[in-house]
């Protein structure tokens, strides 16, 4: 065989075992960087939605302290602005899109107390860990208000 006939039969072959132990490589190295980031990233993403969902709660309380001259009771609950609760007058909702009160993004149902800290009501999501405290992803996220 001429040396330009074994470089064509090479090259039929395919990739040689360093070649894809090189690439494999690179590949672990850029797991490496960007996967903590992008994981980072998701926790952050989700404690945004938090944040904003609570927003959006809190406006709909907002809405149906208006039309009923207070916020629901611990007993209603949030479920108080897509149901009308019993002996309530006033009441025009639902005061949220949807028929029903959105979950957290770990999944798990806001909390509501009233009165909160500071006297006003509280809409809040215990993170990723639902406990109480926590940092990062497992930290609380409560209403804006003081």
């Amino acid at each position: 065989m001429t040396g330009s006939a074994r470089a064509d039969l090479r090259q039929l072959h395919g990739f040689t075992l360093i070649e894809l132990l090189v690439v494999l490589a690179i590949l672990g190295l850029l797991i490496g960087l960007v996967g903590p980031r992008f994981l980072g990233q998701l926790g952050t993403a989700k404690g945004k939605t938090a944040s904003i969902q609570i927003a959006d709660l809190e406006k709909g309380l907002e809405l149906f302290k208006l039309d009923v001259g207070r916020y629901p009771t611990n007993e209603e609950g949030l479920e108080a602005m897509v149901q009308k609760p019993a002996n309530v007058s006033g009441w025009n909702g639902p005061y949220l899109k949807g028929s029903s009160i959105p979950n957290d993004p770990w999944g798990r149902p806001y909390k509501y107390a009233n009165p909160g800290p500071g006297g006003e009501p509280d809409v809040f999501s215990l993170g990723a860990d639902g406990a109480p405290g926590g940092d990062g992803e497992n930290a609380d996220h409560h209403s804006a208000r003081p």
